[in-house]
């Protein structure tokens, strides 16, 4: 691999230098108000970004795995049902986790490259007459398969069928990249992590949780410690972490909000939009699939593409990490060595996205499959130039 050039996997991200700075940072009191100069704009500037004005953020040294155990420790207890569709590898762990820590999972089985279906969701918890489903359980983007799921459509199925069900959202590749609205959508507990949207290396796990959720915490009877939110709560009320925090990290975390709201969310969205786009053009013009199955559901922060039947799309990741030192994703679970995945999420204008629709393009030419050199490219690039510009707005 080579520190010269932009990674293409979706997290972690490129680091703007300007954020890299700022996380190596002298070693100051974490106990004293100077601490609390850095915490609480930083929780500010996430409660901005998941556009609410009732969320309590927490951050904890961990990842986007330690948000989704904050969560169900946080608010359930053993034996509680809960409601998850899987659709991908990280749904699946979701599934695994709670199954781990002995929740009783109602599982909506779903094609590996669909959304969540909201209307199924509906008629399950339509069915659950005695409210016997604690919790929602809910991916926003899975980040195996490229693929958005509209959680406004399934808080809309929950008040249709008016179940008082929590509702979790794991946005780890979708918040701070794609729209996410924590009190429009009627989110109860929003989990993301540094290393994606954010910019940041991987370190932090930040959650969001509602009034309801923070009520569900008084009876909840899993057991936690190092992930207790009323424990970190009253430390933050101090200034403070009830243990040592990972400080450079959320000075990190202060700036990327900053420059993300700087920058204005509308246009994050829409640069993200727009570079997705490209690659998406690109993919069209090799001729190959998305594993998205249409449009409504495409990512716009990762693009996993289909390879040939036969063929190891490993083989792609491989060869481009050798050759030409650019890190792309491969496929996991269900789809491994099926697919390879561009990420396009994060620090990345549209020039970086050029490199690495080129150098793809180059490996799967190098491995024989029938791949005219500059279709990509050109495809991507007539839809770039059409543009306004926003792809060139964020910090380097």
């Amino acid at each position: 691999m080579s520190f010269q050039n932009p990674v293409f996997i979706p997290g972690p991200t490129n680091i703007p230098e300007a954020v890299r700075k700022a996380c190596d940072m002298p070693t100051i009191d974490h106990r004293s108000p100077l601490f609390g100069q850095i915490l609480h704009p930083a929780r500010d500037g996430v409660k901005q970004v998941l556009k609410s004005a009732v969320a309590k953020v927490f951050i904890f040294p961990s990842t986007g795995t330690g948000g989704w155990e904050t969560t169900i420790t946080n608010t359930l207890s053993p034996g509680d049902k809960v409601l998850v569709a899987r659709n991908g590898m990280f749904s699946h762990r979701w599934i695994d986790m709670c199954q781990r820590h002995g929740l009783d999972v109602q599982i909506v089985e779903t094609k590996w490259g669909e959304g969540i279906s909201a209307a199924r969701y509906g008629e399950v918890l339509a069915a659950d007459k005695g409210h016997t489903i604690r919790a929602v359980l809910a991916t926003h983007n899975e980040t195996a398969t490229g693929v958005l799921s509209d959680i406004g459509a399934i808080r809309q199925a929950m008040d249709g069928a008016g179940h008082p069900a929590l509702l979790f959202v794991d946005g780890v590749s979708s918040i701070a990249s794609v729209d996410f609205r924590f009190d429009d959508w009627g989110v109860d507990v929003a989990v993301t992590g540094s290393q994606k949207g954010f910019m940041l290396p991987a370190g932090l796990a930040i959650v969001g949780f509602s009034p309801k959720a923070m009520e569900a915490t008084a009876t909840a009877t899993l057991p936690r410690t190092f992930f207790d939110v009323n424990d970190m709560g009253a430390g933050y009320a101090n200034n403070a972490f009830p243990y040592t925090p990972p400080v450079g990290l959320i000075n990190g975390l202060k700036m990327t909000c900053d420059m993300l709201l700087g920058e204005g969310l509308d246009n994050v969205f829409a640069r993200h939009h727009r570079i997705a786009e490209g690659v998406r053009r690109a993919v069209h013009a090799w001729g190959l699939d998305l594993c998205a199955t249409s449009p409504d559901v495409y990512s716009d922060t990762v693009s996993a593409i289909v390879t040939p039947a036969g063929f190891n799309a490993t083989d792609i990741v491989t060869h481009a990490a050798n050759k030409y030192g650019v890190a792309f994703g491969v496929g996991l679970g269900d789809v491994a060595g099926k697919l390879f995945r561009i990420g396009h999420l994060g620090s990345l204008t549209d020039v970086m996205a050029l490199s690495g629709i080129a150098t793809a393009e180059m490996c799967m030419a190098d491995l024989g499959l029938n791949i005219e050199l500059g279709a990509g490219v050109g495809a991507a690039q007539e839809y770039y130039r059409g543009g306004d510009g926003l792809t060139q707005k964020v910090a380097a």
